[in-house]
């Protein structure tokens, strides 16, 4: 039994031919780093369509008319199949082919999150995993005949947060991330011989209103600025954007089930810093 693979391509294969189309999911104000990851991505001549879901979409339109090219925004609830039908459709109506999405969608019931971790029920880390880690695959699986038919080969990056640790107040969305971060191994494994790349970017914390919602958030924010050698500034989006793009460009045409820490170098202390 044989197999296909796709070569890496070339330098020169690699040189774009026409701007970059990229799908961005989780935009819900212009404080989201899904939000600074299309700034950034429209600034470099990049094509974008962003998705909002239910009552937060007038949310993400609003976010999105502050974009230096206000890009429209379709339906998509992550757990609806009909939905993601119906968005897979319509980008492929638009665009011949699609080069890189950002998956930026995550949620933990209330009682999920927030220090009970033994009193969380089945159905709220199961509402975590399905929506902040099982998405990944569905959204991979429904954009794979687009990001296929990139030339420079697609790109899907997602959002995490160190798993390998247990962290205060984050409970089962650690739990979720953690399994976020085994999906994206095994679609790494599957989707590489078809050309497509799947990456995680490891943010440090940042004040997002997804955050606001963390119990804790603002002690773990602060314990930051003593792990990072490098410093950390969580009002500032701009790093993890930036290496978002890159793993969805070109430059990143040979990296597939790498998670990529941009947290200051938090990730590879010990303990804190004497400052």
């Amino acid at each position: 039994m044989s197999t296909t693979t796709h070569p890496v391509p070339t330098a020169e294969a690699a040189v774009p031919t026409a701007a970059p189309r990229l799908l961005i999911t989780g935009v819900l104000t212009k404080g989201s780093i899904a939000w600074e990851v299309a700034r950034q991505a429209q600034e470099a001549g990049a094509e974008i369509v962003l998705t909002g879901f239910g009552r937060t979409r007038r949310m993400t339109e609003r976010a999105a008319k502050s974009l230096p090219d206000p890009p429209e925004v379709l339906e998509l609830d992550i757990t609806s199949a009909d939905d993601m039908d119906a968005l897979a459709a319509e980008l492929g109506r638009r665009w011949p082919s699609l080069d890189g999405v950002l998956h930026a969608v995550a949620f933990a019931p209330a009682d999920a999150i927030g220090g009970d971790f033994l009193g969380a029920p089945l159905s709220s880390a199961t509402t975590a995993f399905e929506i902040s880690a099982y998405s990944l695959k569905t959204l991979s699986a429904a954009m794979l005949p687009l990001l296929e038919a990139s030339p420079n080969g697609g790109s899907i990056v997602g959002l995490d947060f160190d798993a390998t640790v247990a962290w205060p107040s984050y409970d089962w969305m650690g739990v979720a991330k953690a399994a976020l971060e085994s999906v994206a191994r095994y679609l790494a494994r599957d989707l590489g011989p078809r050309g497509v790349r799947v990456n995680l970017v490891a943010a440090g914390p940042l004040k997002t209103l997804a955050a606001g919602g963390i119990a804790g958030f603002d002690q773990l924010s602060d314990a930051w600025e003593q792990l990072a050698p490098l410093g950390w500034d969580v009002a500032d989006a701009g790093p993890v954007a930036s290496a978002v793009n890159f793993l969805l460009s070109p430059a990143a045409r040979a990296i597939t089930g790498e998670i990529l820490h941009v947290d200051g170098g938090a990730h590879a202390m010990g303990a804190p810093l004497a400052r």
